[in-house]
């Protein structure tokens, strides 16, 4: 184990140091400070070696975590990373964006904060690529048969590095012009700059995976077409459709999908020219919804120079510490603050969105809200509680709904369960022979840890369909859900 009086002597949390706040806003570089490597092995130290570790349970992929603890302490890198990469494909990306259940598990945090469990894992990662340990593992043999994966997010990325590993020929299709799905375009470069992206891509197309970005699965290639070609397709497509706010006013000019608004800066961000580039410069800015996509459009707006930034939540403020109703080792809903709600603005709960104004050019300009009250279980608006907030640009975060469905309804006649997802049997499987379906499209809107796991257990099952056995890791089941209530 790592120290064994570890946690004993080091009662407290220890992470990098965030940047200041006007210099960050400056650029648009992630926001942690260089880490201290004496603070990282103290912290890796507090891990406890538990008989029964609830962190390898409160995080999907099953990851070796008092293992690599033990090895950072010991300074010991190469072979952390050996022991991390053994059941994550990417921890520089679950290292930075990944809400840590892993944490909400650690048996420390009974009576002690937790292990800075994510924080020793992106370090490891980084370590490793800065001294060239990340090797590529191409397979010793080839099958001869082919997959396709069509989505390039990270369930899509883990399902492709699995199977071309194991030997099958493996093409990755993404209907953007660059590789990566949401990781590339919905994730702001202050969370992750998209250099880590690319050095995985790297290793992937060293290890004989096969990119086809710029191809719309369903209009370039029907799924028919696509099906005929390959010997097996994944579907890793995603959650994309936004949940909608239909209320008067919503067609006003300067309403908007937060995902539009973050996918249009970040390619803004990788050099291309975005005509009509939705913007917050100068203006006031609404954002609807509190979660993570929420905190994105905060930090991007601050970054564009918003004169303010207000972000609503129809629900009621969460509390700061583990409540009875969520005990350990559940994954509590806490009220945090992210890097973005640090830089400035107001955070408002109990809000609920009436209508938006518009002024002589049709344009928003205003949101009418109202308090929100609770009638039969129902959240409402309450009624004299009426206000106006002064909004020159709206973003609506309000969270997914499910994948798209028409084309895949049309041309494989794929039938979707009744929360919208691509249905799917224990095996990854769905009603067409072959084609099967990882990550947010059969799941459900979730965290980029699952997406992770069902990617390698959806390839585990096409090894298996394709070979007739596998030997190929499977962490979770599709029907398998967080600790969480």
């Amino acid at each position: 184990m790592a120290d064994p009086k570890g946690f004993l002597k080091v009662t407290e949390r220890e992470l990098p140091k965030r940047r200041p706040v006007p210099i960050r806003l400056m650029d648009w570089k992630e926001v942690y400070e260089q880490g201290d490597p004496t603070q990282l092995r103290r912290q890796a130290g507090r891990c406890m070696d538990c008989g029964v570790p609830f962190c390898h349970q409160g995080c999907p992929l099953g990851n070796l975590i008092p293992e690599w603890n033990d090895l950072t302490w010991r300074g010991e890198g190469r072979q952390a990373i050996e022991r991390l990469h053994a059941t994550n494909n990417f921890p520089e990306f679950t290292g930075r964006l990944c809400p840590a259940p892993c944490e909400s598990a650690c048996v420390l945090g009974i009576n002690q904060p937790a292990v800075t469990i994510k924080q020793v894992e992106v370090s490891i990662i980084d370590q490793a690529f800065a001294n060239g340990w990340v090797d590529s593992h191409p397979p010793e043999s080839l099958t001869g048969k082919t997959v396709a994966v069509v989505g390039s997010g990270p369930a899509g990325l883990a399902a492709a590095q699995q199977l071309t590993r194991a030997g099958h020929t493996v093409a990755v299709y993404e209907r953007d012009d660059r590789i990566g799905g949401l990781l590339r375009y919905g994730i702001p470069d202050f969370k992750m700059e998209k250099k880590h992206i690319d050095a995985r891509l790297k290793q992937m197309t060293d290890e004989g995976t096969r990119f086809r970005a710029g191809v719309n699965i369903g209009v370039d290639i029907s799924w028919d077409a696509l099906r005929a070609r390959y010997d097996a397709v994944v579907i890793a497509t995603g959650a994309m459709v936004p949940r909608d706010l239909p209320i008067p006013g919503r067609d006003l000019a300067g309403v908007h999908f937060a995902m539009d608004y973050l996918v249009q800066q970040n390619k803004a961000g990788a050099g291309d020219d975005v005509p009509g580039q939705i913007s917050a410069e100068d203006k006031h800015v609404v954002v609807l919804g509190g979660g993570d996509t929420g905190a994105d459009c905060i930090g991007t707006a601050h970054r564009q120079g918003a004169a303010s930034v207000t972000n609503l939540a129809i629900g009621q403020q969460p509390p700061t510490a583990r409540t009875d109703a969520q005990p350990w080792p559940m994954t509590p809903t806490l009220f945090e603050v992210s890097s973005a709600h640090e830089e400035g603005g107001e955070r408002q709960y109990l809000v609920s969105t009436v209508e938006f104004l518009a002024n002589e050019s049709g344009e928003v300009r205003a949101i009418r809200v109202a308090e929100t009250e609770f009638v039969d279980g129902r959240r409402v608006p309450k009624s004299g509680t009426e206000r106006e907030i002064p909004a020159d640009l709206v973003l609506l975060a309000l969270g997914f709904t499910g994948p798209e469905s028409h084309d895949l309804n049309s041309q494989l006649d794929l039938p979707f369960d009744a929360r919208g997802n691509v249905e799917r049997d224990g095996e990854y499987a769905t009603s067409e022979p072959g084609v099967f379906v990882a990550g947010d499209a059969g799941r459900g809107q979730s965290l980029i840890v699952w997406a992770i796991a069902e990617g390698r257990a959806a390839a585990a099952a096409v090894d298996k369909y394709l070979e007739g056995e596998t030997d190929l890791p499977a962490p979770v089941r599709p029907t398998d859900r967080a600790l969480a209530l």
